[in-house]
């Protein structure tokens, strides 16, 4: 599973980023925001997994269904 971190380093940011670590989840951080615009991005943090992209509440609720990997 590939997992990229859109992040601005904002509040909600890192509580993605403390969940995302919870879970043992590997993931690559970005923080273009060139690359979050072309990506249709409007805020972030986002997820993309496996080419999907999850806003900040879809990738809270993608992150505590997962098991522990």
């Amino acid at each position: 599973m590939k997992i990229i971190f859109y992040t601005t380093g904002c509040p909600k940011c890192e509580v993605l980023k403390k969940k995302l670590s919870s879970k043992n989840l590997s993931y690559e951080i970005c923080e273009d925001t060139n690359i979050m615009l072309e990506k249709g991005l409007s805020s972030a943090p986002a997820l993309e997994v496996n080419g999907k992209i999850y806003n900040f509440k879809e990738a809270i609720k993608f992150i505590n269904e997962m098991g522990d990997a």
